[in-house]
């Protein structure tokens, strides 16, 4: 019996012809990334296992030596343990901070207008400008310890970006400040997708508003929470414009993160090996900490 040839029935000539001009679209695109992000960011990772100042022709091979100084360096230590307490600090209190003022303005209160304005208002402002403006309020000599003084609470007044132990903390008021409304209005775009009637019928079973919220609007807000909550740890692990601007790292390298770290060493110290070591180790530390939490996420979201 002669064999037969099979060939390709025309619906899946287009679909051939459709796939590959996709291809032709997506190409140019693809080029451009390799060439702009993906070159470059191997070629600089590439320097955090030599010894290259950043300035010299010559560099040499010394393997990992680099990612073990940093955490056999104080300074990398501390930049490190402070990274993961700004992540985790600014992550949990503004994401509560912007779920409850998104809760808040969602009401029928006649203000919900303004007050979006005014909570999202600093996110619009430069976070360097934000953190020259915090340091003039922080100083000893600043408007928080002059209100403190006015009222009768001079005890409280601190040098609040001199201390070691306080300045941290600073700095993390100042973050979870600016982008709170940031956190409130992708909430608060959750919210306003909530139907009415889900509600009202939740409230005619007997549902208080506790009961309402986690059973009713907590699982429709799950995809504003994934996406709050990964903005937020990312840009936790990459503080750099608040830190540089009220403390530059001090008092004595307290207030230091990895990204104010990486700056000194590769643009400073001409430690630009060990610069880009430190930033190899912030991509990790960002890409496992994004990949739980969306995964976890994902899971809620079901």
């Amino acid at each position: 019996m002669a064999a037969r040839t099979l060939t390709p029935g025309p619906s899946r000539r287009r679909r051939r012809n459709r796939v590959s001009s996709v291809w032709w679209f997506v190409l140019p695109a693809a080029a451009f990334y390799i060439f702009a992000v993906i070159v470059p960011s191997v070629r600089g990772a590439s320097f955090a296992f030599t010894d290259w100042n950043g300035i010299s022709p010559t560099k040499n091979w010394v393997g990992l030596e680099q990612f073990q100084t940093i955490f056999s360096d104080p300074y990398g230590s501390v930049a490190i343990r402070n990274t993961l307490l700004i992540a985790v600090a600014v992550t949990i209190i503004q994401n509560v901070i912007g779920l409850l003022i998104a809760l808040g303005v969602n009401s029928r209160i006649k203000s919900r207008g303004i007050l979006r304005v005014l909570i999202f208002a600093p996110v619009v402002v430069t976070s360097i400008a934000v953190g020259f403006l915090w340091k003039n309020l922080f100083a000893p000599d600043g408007g928080i310890n002059e209100i403190l003084r006015a009222v009768g609470l001079d005890g409280l007044a601190q040098n609040w970006l001199g201390d070691a132990d306080i300045a941290i903390w600073a700095i993390i008021v100042v973050v979870i400040w600016q982008f709170s409304g940031y956190s409130m209005v992708i909430f608060l775009a959750g919210l306003q997708g909530v139907p009415e009637e889900v509600l009202e019928a939740a409230a005619l079973d007997g549902a208080g508003p506790v009961r309402r919220f986690w059973s009713v609007v907590r699982p429709m807000l799950a995809p504003a929470i994934t996406i709050n909550l990964m903005l937020s740890i990312i840009g936790g692990f990459k503080l750099f414009d608040q830190v540089f601007a009220m403390t530059k790292g001090g008092p004595g390298g307290a207030t230091n993160t990895i990204s104010t770290l990486i700056y000194q060493n590769a643009f400073q110290l001409g430690k630009f090996g060990y610069g880009a070591a430190l930033a190899v180790l912030l991509t990790i530390l960002v890409a496992i900490a994004a990949s739980i939490q969306y995964r976890l996420l994902s899971k809620q979201e079901g």
